[in-house]
């Protein structure tokens, strides 16, 4: 045993068992240091004890009768039956790394009860609580185990844990959260991959599996989070106001918007306010989330009964004889993928009243602020509003417009509303014509700029405008100058990577009246060619479409070009189909999968490849896109209500080639299970314009 160091009041932070840091630092004088070296034993089977540990640093390992159980970590504690009772230990505590923990004695805590019994009691209802979690996820368990099969088929499952040298024998039924640690280079852990597979924390191991923690950095973590949030809003909502109907109508990164209907209040910040406070009152309760298995026959009534109609549409049109639901209480939902164990790891969730009406669920300090969301708000709302005049904002509800033969009329009114709205553009640009000289056109990757573009041009062609085009991509500096990004790579998304006073100059000689021979940038050899662009001229009838991820960056035009004369454009498939209240279709899943179609069968690569570049595309977008979408003077949803329907049946094959070995793979299962959700349709009625077609192929234009 190593000479412990002295106990420090930051050493207790990693204690998230008691939420407040007082408290913590309170505690620290009935402590006593304790330090391992590996091997070593902090609690022997068998040997009685009235003691409890506070892991505090290292790892150490359950065993019992020889048997590993399962390992614990910084910020676990053991042994507080032992503390109560005094009953002998059933289970070994060993070191696997040098472990440091602090040591809680019963004579430490009878001074703790006598000195101040205020945290002697608070104590006291932690461990009761914890204890009372353990008892509900051993039912629960049971409960799971008895849904599998009626018996396990093994007594022991081997367990190889991601970051282990050597695999571990556990019992079968073992929950993944008792073998993995809490956190993760400081991210608490979310959830788990079972085969590259994701699944809650408190899945029961039935066979041999590869086990890994997932975080809430990891994008699939960050979506557990999000919805395990957005489920006990609901659920707090329907404690305070049973009547109440809350939509998730839009989301940007950490940010939600939600829909509110039948509110009991006149005033959102009221309502902010209350569900705030039941939300934090049942974090601090850790109330469960549960998934459970209902039979078609009871989820449609219960549904339909509680005027669920989003529900129980979907419902009506599953595949399956059985539909998971979710619920932290009531308040049941569709469930759309795993969820955290219970509430209490939803820390620093807020709820605010929104400035476009209804509330705003935000999950993290970074991310769009509520204003910033304003404008998503509003155009969501006009397409929420077309939506619902057509009798469908829901997966159940276009599957059953699909299985009742309306697919043609669907298709049609889509593309019409594009088309009317790309119209509508050209003529306020139009009407500005004598003014507006540049447009300039910005979205995310697989928003469907090009089409746009495309489409945009003929209809300003109609208003007697000839539209000429200039890529921002032609304005990058040679390879070579181009910065690195923080892993040494080549930056080719930041504003430096452009020769932003090359381009500020050409634009300022064009406005001017002048032919200019614009930039053109060599791909293959990485060469900046400055004159090697076509020679343009802008006539009193021409217009020019400048178009690039920068386009929206005040910062791209150095001020160069008066405002009056650009009218900046920002392009997103925003509006999307909900399963339910709870949850629906996101637009990030939605461009992935044009991504995946497209680059699967005219890029040759594959969806895996797409799938791992994600997160570093979504990076990107993130930096140099998003902050700057309050510059916009029109946003565009390039998003169609059928279209995941025909991206089915190509990406339902691209999916099924990611191996399921793969580190793409739980993004794979869990697209696949998105579209699963949706009727198939065959193309034959997407016409050769519609933005689709940049991503399905056979468009009408040349790209």
């Amino acid at each position: 045993m190593q000479t412990p160091p002295v106990l420090q009041p930051e050493d207790l932070d990693i204690l998230t068992v008691f939420a407040d840091t007082e408290d913590r630092h309170q505690l620290l004088p009935y402590l006593d240091p304790i330090a391992l070296e590996p091997d070593e034993v902090l609690i022997q089977e068998g040997t009685e004890g009235d003691e409890m540990y506070f892991i505090l640093r290292g790892q150490a390992q359950i065993c019992r009768a020889g048997l590993q159980l399962g390992s614990i970590a910084a910020g676990y504690h053991v042994g507080e039956l032992g503390l109560i009772t005094g009953r002998v230990r059933r289970a070994s505590v060993k070191a696997v790394t040098d472990l440091f923990t602090a040591r809680l004695t019963r004579e430490s805590f009878s001074r703790l009860k006598s000195e101040k019994p205020a945290l002697a009691l608070k104590l006291t209802e932690i461990l009761i609580s914890l204890l009372g979690l353990q008892l509900t996820d051993m039912t629960d368990s049971f409960g799971r185990l008895s849904q599998e099969r009626s018996l396990p088929r093994r007594l022991n499952v081997t367990i190889q844990i991601a970051g282990q040298p050597h695999p571990f024998e556990v019992p079968t039924g073992t929950q993944a959260q008792t073998l993995l640690p809490k956190e993760v280079d400081g991210c608490p852990v979310v959830a788990a991959l079972v085969n590259h597979k994701c699944v809650s924390l408190n899945t029961p191991m039935m066979s041999d599996a590869y086990l890994e923690p997932l975080t809430v950095a990891h994008w699939e973590g960050e979506r557990i989070f999000r919805h395990s949030a957005a489920l006990l809003l609901l659920e707090a909502a329907h404690r305070l106001y049973p009547g109440i109907k809350l939509s998730m109508a839009l989301s940007v990164g950490s940010t939600q918007w939600i829909r509110v209907e039948n509110s009991p209040t006149e005033s959102t910040v009221v309502l902010a306010q209350a569900i705030q406070g039941m939300m934090e009152e049942m974090i601090r309760q850790k109330k469960s989330f549960r998934h459970e298995w209902w039979a078609l026959e009871e989820a449609i009534p219960f549904f339909s009964e509680n005027d669920r109609r989003e529900a129980a549409a979907l419902a009506q049109t599953y595949r399956n004889s059985r539909i998971s639901l979710v619920s932290c209480g009531e308040f049941y939902a569709v469930s759309s993928g795993p969820l955290l164990p219970h509430a209490g790891y939803l820390r620093k969730i807020h709820v605010q009243a929104g400035s476009q009406g209804g509330l705003i669920l935000t999950t993290s300090s970074e991310g769009p602020s509520a204003d910033d969301l304003a404008s998503y708000a509003h155009l969501m709302q006009d397409n929420i509003r077309w939506l619902e005049s057509m009798k469908i904002a829901s997966i159940g509800e276009f599957n059953r417009a699909c299985i009742n033969g309306e697919v043609s009329q669907l298709i049609r009114v889509a593309e019409g509303f594009h088309e009317k709205r790309i119209s509508q553009i050209a003529d306020r640009i139009g009407e500005e014509r004598e003014q507006i000289r540049i447009i300039c056109i910005a979205g995310p990757s697989s928003s469907g700029k090009t089409t746009f573009i495309k489409r945009l041009s003929v209809q300003l062609q109609v208003n007697g405008l000839r539209p000429l085009n200039i890529s921002l991509d032609d304005y990058y500096v040679n390879r070579e100058e181009t910065p690195l990004d923080q892993n040494g790579e080549y930056d080719y998304e930041c504003l430096e990577a452009l020769n932003t006073d090359l381009l500020s100059e050409h634009l300022s000689r064009l406005l001017a009246g002048e032919e200019v021979a614009t930039a053109h940038y060599d791909f293959p050899k990485g060469l900046s060619m400055p004159e090697g662009g076509p020679r343009l001229k802008l006539g009193s009838d021409n217009i020019l479409l400048l178009e690039g991820i920068h386009g929206l960056n005040p910062k791209l035009l150095k001020n160069q070009v008066p405002e009056d004369q650009l009218f900046r454009i920002f392009i997103q498939p925003m509006a999307s189909l909900s399963l339910d209240e709870h949850s629906r279709v996101n637009p990030s899943d939605l461009r992935l999968l044009r991504r995946i179609v497209r680059d699967r069968h005219s890029r040759a690569t594959n969806a895996a490849d797409s799938i791992l570049r994600w997160p570093s595309v979504r990076e990107g977008e993130h930096k140099h896109i998003f902050p700057f979408v309050s510059q916009a003077d029109l946003i565009f949803d390039t998003s169609l209500i059928y279209e995941l329907s025909v991206l089915k049946v190509y990406a339902e094959r691209y999916l099924l080639e990611v191996p399921h070995d793969h580190p793409a793979y739980a993004t794979a299962y869990r697209l696949q299970k998105l579209i699963g959700l949706f009727v198939a349709l065959y193309p034959d009625h997407v016409p050769p314009t519609s933005i689709l077609r940049e991503f399905i192929g056979n468009s009408g234009f040349d790209y």
